[in-house]
């Protein structure tokens, strides 16, 4: 038997403390203590922690929660860049990184902006050209994954940004009637970003049938991930624009355009179970074929025409459950939390889901869901 230790005592309760919501929402561990896998030590795969953007004071309580990756987006390439250039303002930003210990887990939204693209407007071509410039300057420094979308005119949408939450927390809402509603003022942020324009889902394939067609070769071969998110909310048409990220059969047939194992998927859960689909099917036939690249680890609560964020820790989902499915099949990836509620002094502030209490928070949930099933993290 293990001395027990001061130092050891305080590791014990710390991971208590950390996944102290395991019990009630992963009902597959029976308790934090419970043992490994016994398959799991013949297992390589670690799931890489971590944070979105790590600046200032979240950089170092991320450093201070052992978390050492990040998920960022690429500076400074401007269009018409050559490959050596794009490659050495990309050095110098991973060098920032790694000279206070942290690691850039990959590029969340493109290292070039590709509205252009998505709409199929003027301009396209020379975007998709800087696009590939910029995988192979990737590649040049060691960076392997990009997190795109596919949601043309609109990014990801909420309605209200002031919904109360547990004990005083503020999260995020979206409501498709009153995002259908001219007179609402919860929507006017959203309608601001509509196109003028309907968009078809014919459009909206065919765009994207051309921009695989053009990037995924050039990153099969330098070896850099593109993973796909979904759309947020799964609902087409949007206003009047299409939406086509909206289904697991959807997904399935944009990585059958340009077979790849750089063609997959950013696995954000809680938007497939917004479709209506099985989750934890989802994550065991994806992590499976190693389509899974990068992970969004968030819930919700509701349907994809209303729902709301929640905790970590108070949601339908059995996140432990996603965790053990992902790590089992071989997910070997980064995760982060997304769209937490805000907290404690930042629920003044509107919820947009990346406040650094909610991010902590998580964090410590996660880690607890991870060490309670003896699943190694970094």
């Amino acid at each position: 038997m293990s001395k027990l230790t001061r130092r050891n005592w305080m590791k014990g309760a710390l991971a208590a403390i950390a996944g102290a919501g395991t019990i009630s929402t992963s009902p597959s561990i029976s308790a934090l203590g419970a043992q490994p896998d016994s398959s799991a030590g013949e297992r390589k795969n670690r799931i890489k922690l971590a944070l979105m953007s790590s600046r200032g004071d979240l950089q170092t309580l991320g450093r201070q929660m052992g978390v050492t990756h990040v998920i960022t987006g690429a500076r400074g390439l401007k269009r018409g860049g050559t490959v050596e250039q794009y490659a050495e303002q990309l050095a110098r930003q991973k060098t920032q990184y790694e000279e206070v210990g942290i690691k850039i887990a990959g590029f969340e939204g493109p290292p070039i902006n590709h509205g252009r693209i998505k709409l199929g407007a003027d301009g396209r071509d020379e975007d998709i050209q800087d696009f590939k410039t910029a995988i192979q300057a990737m590649s040049e420094v060691g960076l392997d994954m990009i997190c795109y979308n596919w949601m043309v005119g609109l990014g990801w949408i909420r309605t209200n940004n002031k919904l109360p939450a547990r004990g005083g927390a503020v999260t995020s809402e979206f409501d498709l009637e009153s995002f259908n509603n001219p007179d609402s003022s919860d929507s006017r942020r959203s309608r601001r970003r509509r196109s003028d324009d309907p968009i078809s889902e014919e459009q909206v394939w065919d765009n994207l049938e051309y921009f695989l067609k053009e990037v995924i070769p050039v990153a099969d071969k330098c070896k850099v991930k593109m993973a796909l998110h979904p759309d947020d909310p799964p609902i087409s048409p949007l206003g009047n624009i299409a939406r086509i990220c909206t289904s697991a059969a959807n997904f399935r047939k944009i990585m059958n355009i340009v077979p790849s194992p750089m063609n997959g998927i950013t696995f954000c859960h809680a938007n497939f179970k917004l479709m209506g689909e099985d989750i934890y099917a989802l994550a065991r036939e994806w992590s499976q074929q190693n389509k899974i690249f990068f992970v969004h680890f968030r819930d919700v609560e509701g349907t994809k025409e209303k729902f709301h964020e929640t905790f970590h820790d108070n949601g339908p989902t059995d996140m432990g459950r996603i965790m053990k499915i992902l790590y089992e099949n071989g997910f070997d990836g980064p995760i982060r939390p997304d769209h937490a509620p805000a907290m404690g002094s930042e629920t003044g502030e509107r919820a947009t889901g990346y406040g650094t209490l909610g991010k902590i928070y998580a964090i410590g949930y996660m880690k607890g869901l991870l060490h309670g099933q003896g699943i190694p993290c970094e």
